[in-house]
């Protein structure tokens, strides 16, 4: 009678390495385990975890596995077509990863670079939508959000909703963005008392609000420019 191949879940808690990656994180475990986590199932002699380190030792370490061909890695003794094949997807994300690169941050070093990004978006709107702009130390964007959409001529926005928004991103400061839909960018007296107490929340909670940005068609103007913040 066949006996059945070893399985991870039968290894005692503490040798599990799926277990162990979850309870210690990925970079706790050996290149076996984690192998063996990718083999899924050992064989009729030997657990997975066994299997892993005996191929890792029969061809020399782990840099060798990423030149064997499918042919050749089912050639090794306990590698079926089904391990070969999650062995070589493994491999091949593990190298497109190596690959990539994060995308280029947009960076905030003016009024205009924020009116630039906006401009698009908001100029041609009905209604009035308040954005905020979240970056880092460096001003770089890793963030944006609609936090308000207003009636015709208003917007209506707490300092809560934007610095509750800027504490999830753990943003270092704020640029914060609204349009105009009848294409004048001239700041109302709401926008500035609005302006001021955002400003004064930024204080307090140790985020800076850098600009607060009025969108029309195809002009913006700046309160930070105008000294109205």
């Amino acid at each position: 009678m066949d006996m059945p191949q070893y399985l991870l879940r039968d290894m005692p808690f503490e040798e599990r390495p799926r277990e162990r990656l979850m309870q210690y994180g990925a970079g706790s475990l050996s290149n076996a385990e984690l192998l063996a986590i990718l083999f899924r199932t050992g064989t009729r002699d030997e657990s997975a975890i066994h299997l892993a380190q005996r191929v890792l030792s029969g061809i020399g370490g782990l840099r060798q596995l990423v030149d064997l061909s499918l042919d050749e890695l089912m050639e090794l003794k306990g590698i079926g077509p089904a391990k070969a094949v999650q062995l070589k997807a493994g491999i091949e994300l593990g190298q497109r990863l190596a690959r990539t690169r994060l995308p280029e941050a947009q960076i905030i070093r003016s009024p205009r670079d924020a009116a630039d990004l906006l401009m698009e978006q908001l100029r041609y709107l009905q209604k009035e939508h308040f954005v905020c702009l979240f970056l880092n130390t460096k001003n770089h964007i890793i963030a944006q959000e609609t936090l308000s959409m207003g009636s015709l001529n208003s917007s209506i926005v707490h300092p809560r909703e934007v610095f509750r928004a800027a504490i999830k991103c753990s943003s270092a400061s704020v640029v914060c963005a609204h349009n105009h839909p009848s294409g004048d960018p001239t700041p109302s007296p709401e926008d500035i008392r609005m302006t001021r107490r955002l400003c004064k929340a930024g204080e307090i909670v140790g985020i800076d609000v850098l600009d607060h940005i009025v969108i029309g068609d195809g002009e913006f103007v700046s309160l930070k420019e105008q000294g109205l913040m």
